[in-house]
């Protein structure tokens, strides 16, 4: 029988809003509300995307790297609190960007250190580049790649505010990984493998899936000039010099969900303590104080992203979008959420006892035809 969450997923595809459709919903005992999906894997091919196709879930990685920093303040190895150029002293010599001459950037000295919680909450100063046109302009400038090149020299940008002055959602989390490496002695994916991935049965989830993982793949789509989507070759390195805290995991939603379900039960799932109780409740309250997760965000690069626009007030936690008003037939209040670039979303709604996510790949991201997608199919969960 057709559910009303099929149709909301078969009408988006069908209209062309999206290449392909995944969703998946589970309450706290782990049923699940809902699995299922609409359109092919790739555009022109007859294998059907499902819950167990593999998507890059790209900055959905971002909370799984914040775990594993938060497991490691959980041990004291590592303090919130901490400057982070006193574990990476690199990171003493980045300086704020304030502007161009010519074709020279301008730089002047940080008006703050930062610490390790800023890195989690994004309150560094460090900046994207497609929602930011300077670090657009930076990268042009100097020549050098952005994040997905895989290549270190991406740990030179530049800040674009003082420490703590304000919301930058930025490379943040890319640094966070590389705290974690030097903080364990190990690097990011044997980390994850070991302490998170590993215990929380996560096998399909790497930043080097399988050869046949990588047959399951789900292509990242443009649309061609004729308004038809075209898979791409479209990817990050396969060979990075680093392992990407802010991008790099591939998943699939039936996997990822096992990730969404310890969060939302505390931190536990079948017996494997991920993180204490109370940590997992830090990471759903604000840590920003004063400052807003801003309502609008212009884009910097419209092939990658278009423009945010949200409601007012919402909050960041321990690597979480934080609602804070109830919107009706929506999340509740509490909820923590994040999105990947390729048009995947979860979120997770501890007071409900509800987590749920969606899954696409394609750019640029969020546009506003998906967006109502992934709005229809959360209202449709809540009404189950």
């Amino acid at each position: 029988m057709t559910s009303a969450i099929d149709q909301v997923l078969r009408g988006a595809v069908e209209a062309g809003a999206v290449p392909q459709a995944v969703a998946i919903a589970a309450d706290r005992d782990g049923t699940i509300l809902y699995e299922g999906g609409a359109g092919p894997r790739s555009a022109g091919s007859q294998e059907p995307a499902g819950v167990d196709t593999h998507f890059r879930i790209a900055s959905m990685t971002k909370m799984v790297a914040t775990t594993a920093a938060l497991q490691l303040v959980e041990r004291g190895d590592l303090e919130l609190a901490a400057p982070i150029d006193t574990i990476l002293p690199q990171f003493a010599d980045l300086q704020v960007l304030e502007g161009f001459d010519g074709d020279t950037p301008k730089y002047r000295p940080a008006g703050a250190r930062a610490t390790v919680k800023q890195l989690i909450t994004h309150t560094t100063g460090l900046s994207y580049w497609f929602w930011n046109p300077d670090i657009v302009r930076w990268q042009d400038v100097t020549g050098t790649p952005s994040v997905l090149s895989g290549d270190k020299a991406i740990f030179t940008a530049p800040l674009v505010a003082d420490p703590g002055t304000r919301f930058e959602y930025g490379i943040n989390t890319d640094w966070l990984g590389e705290v974690v490496r030097e903080v364990s002695g190990q690097n990011l994916k044997d980390y994850l493998g070991e302490h998170v991935l590993g215990p929380l049965g996560m096998n399909r989830t790497s930043f080097t899936p399988s050869e046949a993982d990588r047959a399951n793949l789900a292509a990242v789509h443009l649309k061609g000039d004729d308004g038809a989507w075209v898979a791409t070759d479209i990817d990050w390195s396969t060979a990075p010099q680093w392992w990407a805290g802010g991008h790099g995991l591939y998943s699939t939603p039936r996997d990822y969900l096992r990730f969404q379900l310890m969060l939302l039960r505390g931190g536990t799932l079948d017996g494997e303590q991920i993180l204490r109780a109370e940590t997992v409740e830090e990471a759903f309250r604000n840590q920003i104080g004063s400052l807003d997760f801003p309502t609008h965000i212009p884009t910097g690069d419209p092939a990658t992203t278009g423009p945010w626009n949200g409601p007012a007030g919402m909050k960041w936690g321990h690597g979480l979008l934080l609602t804070t008003a109830q919107e009706p037939g929506l999340r509740a209040p509490g909820s923590g959420a994040w999105a990947g670039i390729f048009n995947s979303h979860y979120w997770i709604d501890p007071a409900s006892g509800v987590t749920g996510a969606i899954y696409s790949q394609f750019l640029p991201f969020i546009p506003d035809e998906a967006m109502q997608m992934y709005q229809d199919f959360e209202r449709e969960v809540y009404r189950l």
